[in-house]
């Protein structure tokens, strides 16, 4: 039976709307992680060594990273139990009452704690949203619907980017971003009051032999086996995008902050420095992530279309290899402030876009009801927990070893790519199946 049916078109526009907008505002967050971190890490710490601030940078994403994959599990179980809107108007609080947190913070620890928090509404989101989603509409739309889902936080990215495109954030001035992102408390206040329950859930707790989602059912078998495939996918585009890509944004800010907007063009190869001057040009962060976020919210849309009709494997496995060669062309011939760098930014941020659609149609697809949304939660999430030890190692090496050259740690991390073209080819084949109950 498709439980679908049970909700109206205007409830199942709800649910998509919620499921948009709160996964939005997550992007919004993640943006902040990207533009304004390391701003803030180098006016607490008072430094003035890339190094050093780098290094800061690094233990920031990573603390964000390991707080989403909690939140994966923690509000992915809450969904479970509780129901997928009420987990995703907690976790839509959570991300949103941290961002006034860290806007409040004195010092370089107190902001770990406050973006961990942050991390663990956003890792929560995901999970509720697209199991919501995913079990209001019929099969037959969730790819296209997987695509909206995917896009929605490249949307809070691209948002965000263009703000701090006309307003700059320094150093001296970068609070004034976290005001503005507890704007999102109002969504989950309308998400207890308006948005309805998944009826496929309340079918489950419902049933004659209902029994209560386990805690730790996705870690034993017969589940075990998927639940690793799955977080190892999930791992590639996370690491990808904050383990490598996202050090060309701090790249960015790092050449941003010593020439002027004037000298951003340069005449010589990718690794000819230009010579610093007094005089910032801190939207360079800016143009360096709208440059990525834009082909990549597009990508992501149509992600899970193209992947139905190409075939979920071949398609993983073909975006993994152009990724690699991507981020590599990205690291290795182009440098901020050329025509160049933003041109591999959008390629890189376009292919790898596609992976954002393509995971929400496709790990649902792995888990059955009653463990969906934390299946799909520790799937996508645990792979933080793997980015944020790859970036702590990559911070420590950009720190001791490559002495704050982001191109070099750019070059060296790209390589998780090839790690995806491998693992695609054991993961189970989900075309033509239908949600499991």
């Amino acid at each position: 039976m498709n439980t679908s049916t049970a909700l109206s078109s205007t409830q199942r526009l709800l649910v998509l709307a919620a499921g948009f907008l709160g996964w939005m505002f997550a992007g919004v967050q993640l943006g902040a992680t990207s533009i304004v971190m390391r701003d803030a890490a180098k006016d607490l710490l008072g430094a003035t060594d890339e190094g050093e601030i780098g290094h800061w940078f690094g233990w920031l994403v990573s603390v964000f990273m390991l707080g989403a994959a909690c939140g994966g599990y923690l509000f992915g179980w809450i969904g479970d139990h509780k129901g997928r809107r009420n987990g995703m108007a907690y976790a839509i609080a959570c991300y949103s009452l941290a961002a006034g947190i860290t806007s409040l913070v004195t010092s370089p620890n107190q902001l770990l704690v406050a973006r961990f928090l942050v991390g663990l509404g956003v890792g929560g989101m995901w999970p509720n949203g697209i199991a919501l989603v995913a079990e209001a509409w019929p099969n037959m739309s969730r790819p296209l619907l997987a695509g909206v889902i995917g896009t929605a936080a490249n949307i809070g990215i691209l948002l965000f980017s263009i703000l701090t495109a006309f307003v700059d954030v320094t150093p001296d001035d970068w609070r004034w971003t976290m005001h503005w992102t507890t704007a999102p408390i109002i969504l989950a206040a309308m998400v207890f009051a308006f948005v309805p329950e998944s009826p496929r859930w309340l079918a489950a707790k419902a049933a004659p032999r209902a029994v209560n989602p386990d805690f730790g059912e996705v870690f034993r078998p017969p589940l075990l086996r998927v639940t690793l495939i799955g977080i190892a996918l999930g791992t590639v585009p996370l690491f990808g995008g904050w383990g490598n890509a996202n050090w060309a944004n701090a790249w960015a800010a790092q050449v941003g902050d010593a020439i002027p907007a004037s000298d951003r063009e340069t005449n010589g190869d990718a690794s000819e420095k230009p010579t610093p001057t007094a005089e910032a040009n801190p939207k360079l962060k800016a143009y360096a992530m709208i440059w990525r976020s834009l082909p990549g919210s597009v990508a992501s849309l149509l992600g899970g279309a193209i992947a139905t009709i190409v075939g979920r494997r071949r398609f993983y496995f073909c975006l993994s290899v152009i990724c690699l060669i991507c981020a590599q062309c990205l690291f290795r011939f182009s440098y901020p402030g050329e025509s160049s760098f933003l041109i591999w930014m959008g390629v890189l941020g376009g292919f790898s876009g596609f992976f954002f659609g393509w995971l929400p149609l496709y790990l649902p697809e792995l888990f059955p009801t009653r463990v969906r949304s934390t299946g799909a939660g520790v799937s996508f999430n645990f792979g933080r927990i793997g980015t944020a030890v790859g970036i702590l190692i990559a911070a420590e090496l950009l720190k001791q070893v490559f002495a704050g050259d982001y191109a070099a740690i750019g070059r060296l991390t790209s390589w998780i790519y090839a790690f995806g073209a491998i693992i695609i080819l054991v993961a189970p084949n989900t075309a033509g199946k239908e949600l499991e109950d």
